[in-house]
């Protein structure tokens, strides 16, 4: 089976387009649709479905897109593992971290590049949950995310570090001289949350179940700096990791500890379980010197 129309073909699938999988592999759509049609030729079978922009897989192209999923993955890892025999010294490092974790990792930066100035170091930020299914499909090497992580997924994972979780809000919400509120008390009050595609608010509904009650919230955004923002003009009560509260100097909001239970924020590594590279390898032990975790050895938990 030609690599490459399996390459094409899973890329059309994932977009679910022609022309966005044209776009995203720098080839004209007449080039996809045509190697489509080799591999429906080489397979004895349609694939996909043409009707008008739309696209369906046929019974036989969703096991040749399942499979073809596994192959290419095989073949970014095979590829990976000689290019890093041949090159012990030398290579490169694609490392995904969600925006909300990059605040923890500048000293690391600074770490590696005077550590290694010969491995290439790049930084995809994404959202966790698009690092953890490019991580399980092989897209990327090692990344970042908060735990949980998807069960479904076959991921590995190493604790990076672990912060409590925050109340904001304008100056008089809470009693005068409060360091830590009980979780339970959020049951009163209106709360501003990232959305729910986050692990934290995520964890948080689940902390609201096991409270025995429903959150009034208020209103919910990705952005953690805009959720600030509505804390400071009462709009509600913001809930975020501790790592971002040492950034908001000069906001006009009040901070207390959540306890109570004390809710973690947890960050980690996550990668498939299979080999690492010397540059992934590398970039685990000076992240491990740096924050002061364990994981230099590389110890290894289930994700799941």
């Amino acid at each position: 089976m030609d690599i490459r129309s399996l390459r094409y073909f899973v890329e059309t699938v994932r977009l679910s387009s022609f022309t966005q999988a044209a776009e995203a592999l720098h080839l004209t759509q007449s080039t996809i649709s045509k190697m489509v049609r080799q591999l429906e030729d080489e397979v004895g079978a349609q694939l996909l479905v043409r009707d008008g922009r739309k696209l369906s897989l046929t019974d036989t192209g969703r096991i040749v897109y399942q499979h073809g999923q596994d192959m290419l993955a095989s073949m970014r890892q095979l590829t990976l593992e000689i290019r890093d025999t041949q090159a012990l010294q030398q290579g490169s490092l694609t490392v995904g971290v969600p925006p909300m974790i990059n605040v923890l990792f500048t000293p690391v930066l600074k770490a590696f590049r005077a550590r290694h100035p010969q491995i290439a170091l790049r930084l995809l930020e994404d959202t966790g949950q698009q690092i953890e299914r490019k991580v399980a499909a092989g897209e990327l090497e090692i990344g970042m995310t908060v735990l949980p992580a998807e069960p479904t997924l076959e991921l590995v994972s190493a604790p990076v570090a672990s912060y409590p979780i925050w109340a904001l809000a304008e100056p008089g919400t809470f009693q005068k001289q409060r360091t830590t509120l009980p979780f339970k008390a959020l049951a009163e009050l209106p709360l501003v949350l990232l959305k729910d595609e986050f692990a934290l608010t995520r964890s948080l509904r689940q902390h609201f179940a096991q409270a025995g009650f429903t959150p009034q919230i208020a209103a919910q955004s990705g952005q953690w700096d805009w959720l600030v923002a509505m804390a400071a003009s009462g709009l509600g009560v913001a809930l975020l990791p501790e790592p971002l509260i040492h950034r908001l100097a000069g906001e006009k909001v009040e901070a207390v500890r959540i306890v109570e239970p004390e809710i973690a924020w947890q960050v980690a590594h996550i990668w498939r379980g299979q080999y690492l590279s010397h540059a992934a390898r590398a970039w685990l032990e000076v992240c491990s010197e740096v924050l002061g975790t364990d994981d230099g050895g590389v110890g290894l938990r289930a994700a799941r």
